[in-house]
């Protein structure tokens, strides 16, 4: 099995990475991989938590990694992502491959004959949805009807994987941003097809009720080119000490990282004792584990 996409993993298989997650941290689960075991990583795009979680989780797990810097392998000379996830999944037992296009990255799972995960793709984020989710789980215990509202950039791949995993949990969703920039239709349509999916244009309608406001950087890798125009159309958006009083008075604030602290979020919110910011990066390396623990029965 892989995890190339939040629309991989059933409600079923959520909670049972989740359940894993809770066993490892508990000291309960057998959190251990077969002796040996080796994660590749290959990455065409930067990563601090996402390479440094996984490379933690498999020291902790008794395995080892290698890290595949793309510029500097093979492929930057033409080599195929289907050539080089053949040979790779010949030496390793686990792929994780942050690369710039997911239609790479699923020619490299059709080639691999051992798992491969998402670890960031143009499209999605799924790990990171599923750090993200567990994190409210921790506050939460009661995740159906849990209001949680993404504000800013609601079209981006944190987005998509985000709403999907947390539309299959029951949760609510209600995307802030501006009219000209909506959300993936198609994963704003797959969300849907399990809980209520809202958009709005304003924060004063979107984060009412809220329990959760989730934000990510409003100029993401590859869009550099966009940032002064980026900043200045999702200003409005950011979350800050107004935002936090449009929400419910218990809301807790989310960021994915890295922050680019006084455009989407302020200091005082980031820092503040409403946010969960540093818990759910942390969480991160705890549902790396059990995504391996998960795809290697």
């Amino acid at each position: 099995m892989n995890l190339l996409s939040s629309n991989d993993l059933s409600k079923e298989q959520i909670e049972r990475i989740f359940g894993i997650a809770d066993s490892v941290l508990a000291g309960k689960e057998e959190a251990a991989l077969k002796e040996g075991s080796i994660l590749a990583l290959l990455f065409q795009k930067p990563s601090t938590r996402t390479r440094v979680s996984f490379e933690a989780a498999m020291a902790q797990l008794g395995g080892a990694t290698i890290y595949i810097d793309a510029m500097t392998s093979q492929m930057s000379r033409g080599e195929s992502f289907a050539d080089t996830s053949r040979i790779l999944s010949s030496y390793c037992d686990f792929i994780a491959a942050r690369l710039n296009s997911h239609a790479d990255l699923l020619q490299m799972a059709d080639s691999s004959s051992v798992p491969v995960i998402n670890a960031l793709t143009d499209l999605e984020h799924p790990t990171q949805a599923l750090a993200d989710i567990y994190t409210i789980r921790n506050h939460r215990h009661n995740l159906k009807g849990t209001k949680i509202a993404f504000m800013g950039d609601i079209a981006t791949n944190t987005a998509n994987s985000l709403m999907v995993t947390a539309a299959k949990l029951g949760m609510e969703i209600s995307l802030i941003g501006p009219k000209n920039y909506a959300p993936n239709a198609v994963y704003f349509n797959k969300a849907r097809e399990y809980s209520t999916v809202y958009v709005h244009d304003t924060p004063e309608e979107g984060l009412e009720d809220a329990n959760i406001i989730y934000t990510d950087t409003f100029v993401s890798m590859g869009q550099e080119k966009e940032a002064e125009e980026r900043r200045r159309i999702f200003a409005p958006y950011q979350v800050n000490a107004h935002a936090l009083e449009l929400a419910r008075e218990d809301a807790l604030v989310m960021h994915c990282l890295p922050a680019h602290r006084g455009e989407e979020i302020t200091d005082d919110v980031l820092d503040g004792p409403r946010s969960i910011v540093w818990e759910q990066a942390k969480n991160k390396m705890l549902i790396a584990k059990a995504v391996l623990l998960f795809l290697s029965v």
